[in-house]
């Protein structure tokens, strides 16, 4: 058996310098190098984290109709957002494939395939050579998300090999998607990673329910927001801490085995980047009694289709 079999990988739970894209950019490289050193051959960041979760929505009023106050914050948003094509990944694709890892991060995408004046909760995802293999735009944001952040596509919905592995990876309540879910078993996949904005609430069951159902790896990695994290220049906000929580996001970044035990039990509270090795084999012998997409499946039943052309307003001939 080939060495192969094992994989290194980290977790970032790091917190973002909020909406600026300049400065949480230099904490991400920070953290690819601390994965790197400690020998991780992937590495992954929460939901959003550039350049950050819209925590501003719920404290500030945000479904307030034509609110110059959510303009305000809005146009802060989109402008700190990131733009792959003007390059503003570029230093992370080149901190990548420097240091030979593959890196899995959440951004605030402005799309310029859809005019570039929208929000898009997008996963990137990143070679070890430096190359984006592929942005997955969250297909449907939640709840309050819906008043910063535009429904993305199928597009996204692939999967990558890292040694013996098959990775593929979903934002937040996606995860909670039975069939996003099964685009990427049928993928085969058997490590799947999961980015939220943060919260034990949010990892501490469906990682190991994803983990069983899958019989799969699964890698929950969250992002961290503190009151004190906020910039003291951001706009509104006194009203964003009013009666504000120890938390706005704790953590709970966690890794679970195929048989659903913990490699990393959640980690609440704290800024760190946390590696696990895993063992291929385990996914060998947890097929053997159930293959969601394999021996256990009857596609002559039921069966999926998955549209994953990039959507777009308009397509130019000639």
């Amino acid at each position: 058996m080939s060495d192969d079999r094992y994989i290194n990988v980290a977790m970032a739970q790091i917190a973002p310098v909020w909406l600026n894209q300049t400065k949480t950019i230099d904490k991400i490289l920070a953290a690819i190098s601390e994965a790197a050193d400690k020998g991780s051959q992937l590495v992954t960041f929460g939901e959003a984290l550039l350049p950050g979760y819209p925590f501003w929505l719920e404290p500030t009023g945000g479904a307030v109709f034509n609110s110059a106050k959510q303009k305000q914050i809005q146009s802060l948003y989109l402008q700190q957002g990131v733009n792959i094509e003007r390059g503003d990944l570029d230093a992370i694709c080149q901190l990548a494939g420097q240091r030979n890892i593959q890196v899995i991060l959440g951004t605030a995408e402005r799309a310029s395939d859809r005019g570039g004046h929208s929000i898009y909760c997008s996963l990137v995802y990143i070679s070890q050579q430096g190359q984006i293999l592929h942005v997955h735009r969250k297909l449907m944001p939640t709840y309050e998300e819906r008043l910063t952040w535009s429904p993305g596509d199928g597009h996204g919905l692939q999967t990558h090999a890292l040694g013996n592995f098959t990775v593929g990876a979903l934002n937040c309540w996606e995860n909670w998607m039975p069939l996003p879910r099964a685009a990427l078993y049928a993928q085969g996949e058997d490590l799947h990673v999961a980015i939220w904005p943060g919260g034990l609430h949010n990892t501490q069951d469906i990682t190991r329910f994803i983990a069983k159902e899958g019989r799969s790896y699964v890698m929950s990695v969250s992002s961290l927001m503190r009151p004190a994290d906020f910039p003291v220049d951001t706009p509104y906000l006194d009203e964003i801490l009013l009666d504000s929580p120890e938390y706005f996001a704790n953590g709970g970044s966690c890794i679970a085995a195929p048989t659903g035990e913990w490699l990393i039990e959640p980690q609440v509270g704290d800024e760190a980047v946390y590696c696990a090795r895993l063992d291929h084999n385990l996914v060998y012998e947890e097929r053997h009694n159930f293959d969601p997409v394999g021996h256990y499946s009857r596609p002559d039943v039921t069966q999926l289709i998955v549209n994953r052309e990039r959507q777009t307003t308009a397509k130019f001939i000639g």
